[in-house]
């Protein structure tokens, strides 16, 4: 979605943040036709802001050209019908030249993953963060937070210097702290996107969040939304009578430490016939009966 302002970028994030999967065909390389039907459902669905490359789509998995694919297809597929959050990370320089790629092709904001080095310093954050927001000055930057050690301060430090640090996904499973963070980073200054998906929204939303990332709206764009109205209206029963309903599905994702939180959104698209299960190493299939019990959650969610 081109022409897009700070503003109405932060507008996109306070919403469902789909995470599309990658489909991967039979010879195990990116289905562009799968993917591409995939993303124009999500639309149709009424999902407005995408992030290609997230961990849903099994960004570590990827190759930099198909990084580079997927993103190239999500911005087109979503044109003028939705915002574009691209992922970027690795290394400093790939990660400033995907900030670039997803800048030329279009999209309005990059989410900068996680550092994954096992050395990571709050000051090598920022400064990590700070190398990209600058190279893409006119983009919406949004950090993935996962290091519960991080300190809201960073944060702020981090914006001070770049004011396009518009938002931030925080996906450290600690409601508490979630919130001091929050307020120690500026509740106001951010959008704050609940990054461990409708399990966690309504206890995020109480703390300050506004929009929540999402996988399992590759399955049931539907169910996601009812979730999205139940938090922005303030009716919490509802909104747990939405968490009741995926309960399980999002039990068998998260399940041996999220070894199958892609696996089991695969395995309900293939249950109804939207792409192949397969996923890559390091995920792997999942067994036969706990197969049959996803296709079961999710014949339940259709009646």
């Amino acid at each position: 979605m081109s022409g897009m302002t700070f503003e109405t970028q932060r507008a996109a994030l306070a919403d469902v943040v789909a995470i599309p999967v990658t489909p991967f065909a039979a010879d195990g390389s990116v289905d562009t036709g799968a993917h591409r039907a995939l993303l124009r459902r999500l639309l149709d669905g009424g999902i407005s802001t995408l992030t290609p490359n997230g961990n849903t789509g099994e960004f570590y998995a990827l190759s930099p050209e198909e990084r580079r694919l997927v993103a190239e297809i999500t911005v087109a597929e979503a044109g003028d019908r939705a915002a574009v959050l691209a992922g970027v990370g690795h290394d400093l320089p790939t990660a400033i030249a995907s900030a670039r790629h997803a800048r030329d092709l279009g999209a309005g904001m990059v989410m900068v993953h996680q550092p994954v080095h096992p050395y990571v310093s709050a000051a090598g954050w920022v400064d990590y963060h700070r190398a990209i927001a600058e190279a893409v000055p006119g983009l919406g930057v949004v950090p993935y937070v996962r290091d519960g050690r991080l300190p809201g301060t960073r944060l702020a430090e981090l914006a001070d210097h770049c004011p396009n640090v518009i938002g931030v996904k925080y996906a450290v499973p600690d409601a508490a702290r979630f919130a001091a963070f929050a307020r120690d980073a500026g509740l106001d200054r951010f959008v704050w996107v609940a990054g461990l998906a409708e399990p966690y929204a309504p206890c995020y939303f109480s703390a300050g969040a506004t929009g929540f990332t999402s996988g399992l709206v590759n399955v049931a764009p539907a169910v996601s939304r009812a979730m999205r109205e139940a938090l922005r209206s303030g009716d919490h029963p509802a909104a747990m009578k939405v968490w009741e309903r995926i309960r399980r599905f999002e039990e068998l994702r998260a399940a041996d430490g999220g070894a199958n939180n892609v696996t089991v959104v695969k395995e309900a698209l293939a249950s109804l016939g939207l792409c192949r299960r397969d996923v890559r190493p390091p995920g792997r299939p999942l067994p036969e009966d706990e197969r049959a019990e996803v296709a079961a959650i999710v014949a339940g969610w259709s009646v």
